[in-house]
């Protein structure tokens, strides 16, 4: 065998070895698909305490889903997707409503879309102890329409509140109608003001006109199922000679200021004998002869006179914090004052028609002062406290004041305001408020300003929610009291 034969042989068989050795071609694996083909959440819905707290939400998606729809009062924390898995955190914060809220959040990824509901507990509504509180005025002898205010509002104290306006004009209907222009309802009660009493009747030829026997206002308000409101920002003469003299010039309320004040002294005024007594007696049988007038025409009245008698007591003065002639020297003078009109205007001149309203001033810690300042259970039907704060809310600090100094034997009220305490918290939160009166302001052409710089909150849009409440008497709700 040659050489070249024995190579060609040894090739041959190497060829059939390596032949013999090759496989069918492999086809590549294809790559496995885990992706999820939609959005799973680990939960749909979640219910929150009403002091808030932590929640998570575990979301599984095809690609990194968003969550969008989440209120101001959930914080949201963001996670980690990976593994086609993230999980967010939520933080809901406390409820400081008496209403349950509620959000629906949205959960995406791509085209895919879930929604998750988020349910929170409000604060717990409070309900008012009324048991203590008369049945009836504190005069035996009310009117048939007394009786029925009075009921009305016992009825209502705790359910509902009554909207209401004091004029700015004093014994008209500006305020009621300017803000009946702005919302469309007019407030249920009607504040007046014995304020210009030693102008009326004004001469004829006066640019302005003010006449207290005049009800014909009032007589609109009422006729229109209204309720009627007096005060009395009493001004008195600085002088004998000034009370003698039949002017009008040198009148006066406040003690100390910038705006007119007086030396009158209510001791002597309480004192029979004197002239400061026979100046008040006048001034008492004036305002008579209107209430005599509403009397006749069936109308009862709200009225509140001697309002703010103690100031501020002697937080910053030890001799005494009133702003007032009749708070000068302290409560029993008041008092004595208090029991006077109601003598002189009761049992003199026999009006049956008015429900009697003290105004407490509320200072916190002087609850046993305030105590000594009211007139008695036996002479008093509403209380009420005049507040002017730079907030709507809930007016507890006051409420708890009066329930204090009154043993809760009395329905209380806002008897002025400023910015309007939001009268379905309040009853919400317990402090269930007869009514709200919010003071007038007006420009130099006497028209009525809704929104003025000192209680800016009463916004056109803040008015048209608190008439429209369905805890708030507009006029136009209000039933015939007649």
């Amino acid at each position: 065998m040659t050489k070249t034969f024995r190579f060609l042989v040894v090739l041959a068989t190497a060829l059939l070895v390596l032949g013999s050795c090759e496989k069918d071609p492999v086809t590549p694996p294809t790559p496995e698909d885990n992706a999820p083909k939609d959005l799973s959440l680990s939960a749909s819905s979640f219910d929150v305490a009403q002091a808030g707290g932590n929640l998570s939400l575990t979301v599984t998606a095809p690609s990194r889903p968003k969550l969008s729809g989440v209120p101001d009062w959930i914080a949201l924390t963001d996670g980690t997707f990976k593994d086609y898995r993230i999980t967010f955190g939520l933080t809901a914060a406390a409820n400081a409503s008496y209403d349950v809220r509620e959000a629906v959040l949205t959960v995406t990824a791509g085209a895919l879309s879930k929604t998750v509901t988020v349910k929170q507990a409000a604060l717990e509504r409070k309900e008012v102890d009324k048991s203590k509180i008369p049945t009836a005025p504190v005069n035996p002898s009310a009117t048939a329409s007394a009786r029925k205010l009075y009921s009305f509002l016992l009825e209502n104290y705790g359910g509902k509140t009554l909207s209401g306006v004091q004029s700015a004009a004093s014994h008209t209907n500006d305020f009621v109608d300017a803000v009946a222009a702005a919302t469309g309802k007019h407030p249920a009660l009607a504040g007046y003001d014995f304020i210009f009493l030693q102008f009326s009747p004004t001469p004829a030829g006066w640019s302005w006109r003010q006449d207290y026997t005049d009800i014909s206002a009032q007589k609109e308000h009422w006729n229109a199922n209204g309720v009627i409101s007096y005060m009395w920002h009493w001004n008195v003469p600085e002088s004998e000679e000034v009370y003698r003299g039949g002017g009008t010039d040198g009148y006066a309320f406040y003690i100390s200021g910038n705006n007119g004040t007086t030396p009158f002294d209510i001791r002597e005024a309480v004192k029979e004998g004197t002239w400061q007594h026979e100046c008040i007696l006048a001034d008492i049988d004036e305002i008579a002869g209107t209430f005599m007038q509403l009397q006749e025409a069936g109308i009862p009245v709200l009225f509140r006179p001697l309002h703010e008698a103690a100031g501020n007591y002697t937080k910053y003065n030890p001799a005494g914090g009133a702003w007032f002639w009749w708070g000068r020297y302290g409560a029993e003078p008041c008092k004595a004052l208090w029991n006077l009109l109601r003598d002189r205007l009761e049992k003199h001149h026999g009006l049956n028609n008015l429900l009697w309203v003290w105004t407490v001033d509320v200072v916190p810690g002087f609850e046993a002062a305030a105590k000594e300042w009211y007139p008695g259970d036996d002479k008093v039907d509403i209380v009420g406290v005049d507040i002017y704060e730079n907030n709507t809310g809930v007016k507890g600090t006051q409420f708890d004041f009066l329930q204090e100094v009154t043993g809760g034997k009395k329905i209380l009220t806002v008897s002025e305001c400023g910015n309007i305490p939001d009268p379905a918290a309040n009853i919400a939160a317990g402090n269930p408020w007869s009514w709200f009166m919010v003071w007038n302001s007006s420009d130099a052409a006497g028209n009525i300003i809704l929104t003025p710089r000192d209680w800016n909150l009463n916004t056109l849009d803040y008015w048209k929610k608190v008439m429209t409440d369905a805890a708030v008497y507009n006029r136009e709700n209000m039933p015939s009291l007649k």
